[in-house]
């Protein structure tokens, strides 16, 4: 099986986790993290998920599922260790052309959760395709160590910086080699560090006088 990679846009839609322990717990809060509406259906729920519901970050129902719970469901995610309710919620969601994920077992899922590392707005996914989530996992250990917190920060950076350049009167192609110098300078190492002057004289260089790095970013906060 190979599946098809995609960066799904949750923001504001209905999202419906079922199953409240600790598997439960994170993939609501990866959803959360990506503005969906979470609606958790368990019969027993962590101490975290209370805490949600109370804040009113989430809907809790604290009872079994039903298939009437997937009405105007986006996605549903099953995080529960009984079998047969995750056959059931995988079968209803199939039933209705929703998108499902059962956590652990790819072949009831028509979409599979990488192993992720986040930087920022860098998002970096590891698949094995559902062969092995250890591999996954060692993988995205390896990740986490080669791409720090600069990374999120050049991001911002290049975000902003090509923001104020398509206010500009110019063509966007014309952006291109500006892009290309910064990211193949020492930018990365230099943010790291935090030698800031290096990076003003850097943009300066490329994209003449008037560009700070500092009021770039502060635009962006």
């Amino acid at each position: 099986m190979r599946y098809y990679p995609i960066q799904l846009d949750v923001q504001g839609r209905r999202c419906l986790v079922v199953g409240g322990g600790g598997v439960g717990t994170r993939k609501v809060d990866t959803l959360l993290s990506c503005g969906a509406r979470v609606t958790v259906v368990s019969l027993k729920v962590t101490d975290g998920l209370h805490r949600l519901s109370a804040c009113g970050a989430i809907r809790l129902w604290e009872r079994a599922y039903a298939a009437s719970d997937l009405e105007g469901i986006f996605l549903v995610i099953g995080a529960t260790d009984d079998e047969e309710l995750n056959r059931r919620v995988s079968a209803d969601a199939a039933a209705l052309n929703i998108l499902c994920n059962i956590a652990d077992r790819p072949e009831k899922c028509n979409f599979i959760l990488p192993a992720v590392v986040q930087r920022g707005d860098l998002v970096l996914t590891v698949s094995t395709s559902g062969k092995s989530p250890a591999l996954a996992k060692k993988l995205r250990h390896e990740l986490e160590r080669q791409f720090g917190e600069e990374y999120a920060e050049l991001l911002k950076l290049m975000g902003a910086i090509r923001k104020r350049l398509l206010t500009e009167a110019h063509a966007p192609e014309a952006h291109k080699p500006f892009f290309e110098k910064i990211v193949h300078s020492d930018i990365l190492t230099w943010i790291r560090d935090g030698r800031m002057q290096e990076v003003n004289r850097l943009l300066a260089e490329i994209l003449g006088e008037g560009w700070s790095a500092e009021d770039l970013l502060s635009k962006e906060d």
